[in-house]
């Protein structure tokens, strides 16, 4: 390849090629190349110019840059290098130049503002930053300043200064009154650019003493406030009209200097009474349409984006029916250099030419100077190559060595420009990207597109020839592509073969092979038809098709362009589609598509399925359309249409469908209106205000739908008033200090004509205000911003358009946002009620401090440790939820003997509140799990060893372990139990003295203060005697006799009597429990000896009474237990007679609450009325009798013979007789009330207690959530309920229900 002095035609292709690939290198083609690929330093990411930080945070300095080899980066600040070493508080990224400056662990920010510029640099060159300059933002204190009270004239102009604190950035001014309320604006009072609050004049409501300045820091997120200024309008008559003045900007004239693409601002505030109207002009010109807004009601000129030519004199002209006044401002648009043409990487191959062109402009003309690896180039070494002409460079000949990052800074007194660009200089020889051997397959007479992706410096050139050793491709059948490709316009089955690609430059040659395959085109020979046939007959579509043997082909059918019916009438086949028994639906057009992966072909048919006619000659179609409408009869609100019906084509025409066209809205859409009968031909149509009306009918009989009919004329109906308003008006803040009114907006016609808006107005709830009103655009949502959190508001939201308003709507009540809960719930107490079970009381907070809607209170508790194993583990918190302004709540599952704490939050729609401090509780002891395990060994002649492990769950201090054993015979009967105790320190135990050759069972449970746990059984025999002695016969001994020496060894010296058993092991598992209010049915699985006679044992859950017993008759494994108190909760355990010992574990159970409208009132039943008269009658011989005895002088002892022949029915009941309810609290302690008395099947009558297992949550149906709350409705009923049946003499207690929270 010849060199040429400029750059040629090809060298500049080369060059755009390899700019692509180097700009590429983010998302390369072939990465194993790019890597391999050398280039200059290009920042890819740097921190603004100008870069204001928040003093409270780390400064974090960006500079990232790519390049290869990688670069390293360095830093200078102020025009110095910055050595970051030797600070402590600066840090680099790792593979970064980007700093962080560690101002939270004690750096101070003011220490470090600065200008700062990144340099990257590798081998081949160095990239530099924009200078950045670091400034803390600062938002400082208003200066304490004494402000005098405002008095003013009515009528007067006035204004307020604001002057806030200069900070960094500017602050955000704004104007509120003690409430936080912003101040209303208007034509008369608005806000100035500066701040100031401006009174074209004062009115007597303007009179008021919260007139506030707020100044808003973004930066710092702060807010600064001024002391209020207070202002007393007073009164003179009459109120002297004025001319307007201008209060800003003051004088006739005034300039002001604006930058090119910037916001240009012009202000106008003007005094008068009445208010003065504000209109803006530009001298000699047009105000710039698109661009131009106007606002604070006209005061403010905004013109975004300007440019030169905005340059000029601007008018405002301050207007009322006194007069005028004016102000010319004098604009003048300057501006920051701005890049014309920005220099653009370059690469080149050693040899070549090229250029850098960096223009710019700006006003004024900006300097344009160049750096060459961040060194002015003034100074930077020489290069041969390189000739800087102005803006442009110029390179002649590169060498490797030519290769730099140059700098291009345009600068004037606005602003400056840098860009870095790269002049790479490569040298590589030609590799082809295109994987080798690749195969292409096309079908005949198709293009077919050869890929040769190539990269090389020079460019290589590229050749193309068929077969291994073919001669060149040349000619016009062949068109060779740029990037390497080889196009064959026409392939042809000829075209099959291999093809070499050749790329070679002077530094070397490759070539690579691609195979091409030219395949059979896919046809359809023989396509479907169309099809007319009857109902209820059988059609088939043939699709038979040809293709390329080495393709795989697949048929698709399609009905109307979507999937065959989901239908087993329909039946593909190889080359056909049948339907069978065809209906009406089956109407339409069937697309038989045919596949490969090379191409694709369809052939389509039409079905149309018809009434079987009772003739050959009749033939069934779709009606004509109707012809002939006409409108008559126009009113606002309806009109009549008239239409002549088409032919019916031998089915019946059986309705009319009417749909009209809205021209003025949705011109071309078509909305249905009515239908009727087909015998109508007349109909009357009720129509909405404002709309254009077309109307057209459309026949219908059995086969379907006619053609719709021509278009009526057009009838334009009347604008009207709204009929209605907007509905689903709600309020609801999202914000702690907003309100969002939103409403469902009125649809389409009932606009009822043009400029369709909605007054949206609201007030504050009990507080007398009056009410505020905006209107906005055809919207859904307004949002109210500055409001007190959560407090009520009454809203209403009226339709109005261009004639006016529609009727009054109605008020709703909203709120607004909801803030987080401020306080905890204070006084938390915790009753423990048993093991596993505790009762937690708190106070409510005090609904102002919720702060929005009361959901509920959540109970957070979880184990700190157990107090056996002194041992802690991972805490996993629970959560329990309950509802409404509920103030206490049962824990439930929890571990005895364990160590607990918890805290109480109250919920609102926003979320928790804060935790109340930790309250530790701790479980008391509760009976062990079994022993770990039970292994016999050592078995001998008379003895056996026992060892064991204790509890996995000791659940309190052990006591001791329980062991108890019977021999076994060969007939499996089971001899005498006997039980002994083994201290809790033991682990082992010898049992000697046992008969040889004997089978014991054992049976083995631990037990703490509160009963024996759960037991584990295992089976042994000793060792047959050696010496042969005879065994006694069953039944020969009379018991056994115990020897208790060292570990508690037994010694039997007689052979026990023994009892027939099944050789199983006796079990009772699975104790299940199905409650209603005042019975249960208890049901078990046993295994074990045959005909063992059960009981059931329960009593109430948490009560340290005796187990109640109830023996279950035969061997039935069910039980239902009668008479027990509704809504309390029970525990029952089930064991066998005659197998001490063997009881099923303990299970929970509860009975439903008590329905109080069953409860009967017995004052009216025959029986009761009849006893009380009995009893009276006694009651009054009674009387008589000691009347006369009293007479005689005699005394009766009554008294005496009630306490010799007590009735033990009536007898009090003491205190160690039991308690009363499942749980107590303060108010189960007090004495028994005067006449309670004990039922005489000792069942006991649940008290007024507020504790139950409904508590647990949230009621009886309450379901734990994953996180381990309960989830329900809770009924806290509070019911003296009858000990049997369902009357009752007393009255039931108030029912107390809470909502649920869900």
């Amino acid at each position: 390849m010849m060199k040429k002095k400029r750059l040629s035609a090809s060298k500049a292709s080369l060059v755009l090629f390899l700019c692509q690939m180097i700009s590429a290198l983010d998302v390369p083609l072939d990465s194993k190349l790019l890597e391999e690929l050398s280039q200059p330093p290009t920042i890819t990411q740097q921190s603004p110019k100008d870069y204001i930080v928040d003093p409270r945070e780390n400064i974090v300095i960006q500079c990232e840059a790519k390049g290869k080899p990688p670069p390293s980066f360095s830093w200078t600040r102020n025009g110095t290098h910055f050595d970051i070493d030797k600070d402590a508080q600066v840090t680099m990224k790792p593979n970064s130049g980007t700093l962080v400056i560690n101002i939270m662990n004690g750096g101070k920010a003011e220490a470090y503002e600065g200008i700062y510029q990144c340099t990257a640099r590798n081998e081949r060159g160095a990239a530099i930053s924009n200078n950045i300059v670091i400034r803390p933002s600062r938002s400082p204190l208003w200066t304490k300043e004494k402000l005098e009270p405002h008095q003013v004239r009515e009528g007067d102009s006035l204004v307020l200064h604001c002057r806030p604190p200069v900070g960094l950035p500017p602050p955000i001014i704004f104007w509120m009154d003690n409430a936080f309320q912003r101040l209303p604006q208007s034509e008369r009072v608005s806000q100035g650019l500066n701040g100031d609050l401006y009174f074209s004049n004062v009115q007597p409501e303007d009179t008021r003493e919260d007139y506030i300045c707020y100044a808003r820091f973004n930066h710092t997120q702060t807010i600064q406030q001024k002391q209020p200024i207070s202002v007393k309008v007073f009164s003179t008559k009459p109120v002297t009209e004025k001319q307007p003045i201008l209060l800003t900007p003051t004088g006739s004239t005034s300039t002001k200097v604006e930058l090119r693409g910037s916001v240009l601002l012009l202000e106008c505030i003007a005094a008068g009474l009445p208010t003065p109207g504000i209109h803006w002009i530009k001298e000699g010109g047009e105000l710039p349409a698109n661009r131009t807004f106007f606002e604070n009601f006209k005061k403010t000129l905004k013109i975004i984006d300007v440019s030169e030519a905005d340059s000029g004199n601007y008018k405002c002209i301050a207007r009322n029916i006194l007069g005028s006044a004016y102000h010319v401002i004098s604009v003048t648009v300057k501006a920051a250099p701005y890049w014309i043409t920005a220099p653009r990487n370059l690469v080149l191959s050693p040899g070549e030419d090229g250029t850098l062109i960096c223009r710019a402009n700006g006003n004024p003309k900006p300097n344009i100077s160049w750096l060459a690896n961040g060194v002015p180039i003034a100074i930077a070494p020489e290069d041969p190559s390189r000739k800087v002409d102005g803006d442009t460079i110029i390179f002649s000949h590169v060498q490797e060595r030519s290769s730099a990052v140059y700098q291009c800074n345009a600068s004037n007194e606005y602003g400056y420009l840098l860009a870095n660009a790269f002049v790479n200089v490569l040298a590589e020889p030609p590799r082809i990207l295109t994987p080798a051997n690749k195969l292409y397959q096309v079908i005949a007479d198709s293009p077919a597109l050869l890929d040769c992706a190539y990269f090389g410096s020079p460019k290589p050139e590229i050749e193309w020839f068929k077969g291994v050793k073919g001669s060149i491709l040349r000619g016009n059948e062949y068109v060779f592509h740029d990037n390497g490709t080889l196009e064959i316009p026409v392939a042809q089955k000829d075209s099959t073969g291999t093809y070499t690609c050749v790329a070679r430059n002077e530094l070397g040659k490759i070539q690579n092979e691609v195979q091409l395959e030219v395949k059979d085109p896919t046809m359809i020979i023989k396509q479907p038809e169309y099809k007319v046939i009857q109902r209820y007959g059988q059609v088939s579509f043939e699709c038979i098709i040809k293709h390329d043997s080495t393709l795989l082909a697949t048929v698709t059918w399609l009905k109307d362009n979507d999937e065959l019916p989901d239908d087993e009438r329909f039946l593909v086949g190889k080359d056909n589609l049948t339907i069978m028994n065809v209906t009406d639906k089956d109407d339409g057009t069937y697309t038989c598509i045919v596949n490969t992966t090379l191409d694709s072909v369809s052939a389509s048919a039409v079905l149309t399925v018809v009434a079987a006619p009772p003739t050959p000659a009749i033939i069934y179609a779709r009606p004509n359309p109707p012809f002939d409408l006409e409108l008559t009869g126009q009113l606002e609100r309806s009109v009549e249409l008239s239409w002549i019906p088409g032919d019916e084509n031998n089915s019946p025409i059986t309705s009319f469908v009417i749909e009209y066209e809205d021209g003025l809205h949705e011109p071309g859409v078509w909305h249905y209106q009515t239908e009727v009968p087909g015998t109508q031909t007349t109909v009357q149509l009720k129509l909405s205000p404002y709309v254009n009306y077309s109307f057209r009918v459309i026949a219908v009989n059995e086969i379907g739908r006619s053609q719709p009919s021509e278009p009526s004329e057009q009838y334009l109906t009347k604008s009207a008033n709204p009929d209605e308003n907007p509905s689903n008006v709600q309020g609801i803040g999202s914000e702690p200090d907003n309100l969002v009114i939103t409403w469902e907006p009125l649809k389409g016609f009932q606009s009822n004509g043009p400029g369709l808006q909605y007054k949206v107005s609201w007030r504050q709830k009990d507080v007398d205000d009056e009410w505020t009103s905006v209107i906005v655009a055809n919207v859904s949502k307004y949002i109210v911003s500055g409001t007190p959190t959560f407090v009520p508001y009454e809203i209403k939201v009226q339709a109005l358009n261009d004639l006016g308003y529609a009727p009054e709507p109605s008020e709703v009540i909203g709120h607004s946002g909801e803030d987080l809960p401020m306080v905890a719930p204070g006084n938390v107490q915790v009753h423990v009620i048993n093991s596993t079970l505790a009762k937690v009381h708190w106070d409510p907070v005090p609904l102002k401090t919720v702060r929005g809607h009361l959901q509920g209170y959540k109970v957070y508790y979880w184990k700190v440790q157990s107090l056996s194993r002194r041992s802690r583990r991972h805490v996993e918190k629970k959560i329990l939820t309950f509802r409404g302004n509920k103030t206490f709540g049962m824990l439930p599952g929890l571990e005895p003997y364990s160590s607990y704490k918890l805290n109480v939050r109250v919920v609102n729609g926003k979320g928790e509140g804060p935790a109340s401090p930790d309250k530790v509780f701790k479980t008391p002891e509760g009976v062990p799990s079994s022993p770990s395990f039970l292994k016999i060994t050592n078995p001998t002649l008379d003895s056996l060893t026992l060892e064991w492990g204790s509890p996995t769950h000791p659940n309190g201090v052990l006591t001791s372990y329980v062991l108890k054993f019977q021999p076994i015979n060969n007939t499996h009967e089971l001899g005498p139990l006997v039980e002994i105790r083994i201290p809790a320190n033991e682990s082992s135990l010898i049992l000697k003295n046992l008969n040889y050759s004997t089978r014991y069972k054992f049976y083995f449970n631990a037990q703490t203060s509160v009963g024996s746990g759960s037991q584990i059984t295992e089976e042994a025999v000793t060792i047959m005697d050696e010496a042969g002695i005879l065994r006694p016969a069953v039944g020969a001994g009379k018991g056994y006799s115990e020897t208790l020496f060292a570990t508690s060894p037994v010694m039997h010296t007689v052979r026990p009597t023994f009892y027939k058993v099944q050789p199983l092991y006796p079990r009772i598992r699975n104790v299940t429990t199905a409650a209603a209010e005042t019975y249960a049915n208890i049901s078990w699985e046993y295994e074990g000896p045959d005909h063992a006679n059960f009981y059931v044992e329960y009593g109430v859950a948490g009560s340290k009474e005796d187990w109640k017993k109830e023996i279950v008759n035969g061997s039935r494994s069910f039980f239902v237990l009668k008479g027990l108190t509704p809504g309390t909760a029970y525990k029952v355990r089930v064991g066998a007679e005659g197998l001490s010992g063997f009881r099923s574990s303990e299970d929970v159970f509860e009975t439903g609450p008590a329905m109080a409208s069953r409860q009967v009132d017995i004052a009216t039943q025959g029986w009761f009325i009849g006893l009380m008269c009995a009893v009276a009658l006694l009651i009054l011989i009674l009387l008589i009798v000691c009347f006369i005895r009293r007479n005689k002088g005699g005394k009766y002892p009554v008294k005496e013979k009630e306490d010799a022949h007590a009735d033990p029915e009536i007898q009090p009941m003491k205190e160690d007789d039991g308690t009363f309810g499942e749980y107590s609290d303060a108010e189960d302690h007090k004495p028994l009330k005067k006449g309670s008395r004990t039922p005489s099947d000792r069942t006991v009558k649940k008290e007024d207690s507020d504790d139950s297992l409904v508590d647990y949550g949230e009621g009886v149906n309450g379901q734990f959530n994953e996180d381990g709350s309960f989830i329900g409705q809770y009924s806290g009923k509070k019911e003296k309920e009858p000990a049997e049946g369902n009357e009752s003499s007393e009255a039931p207690s108030p029912v107390n229900a809470m909502n649920s929270f869900v």
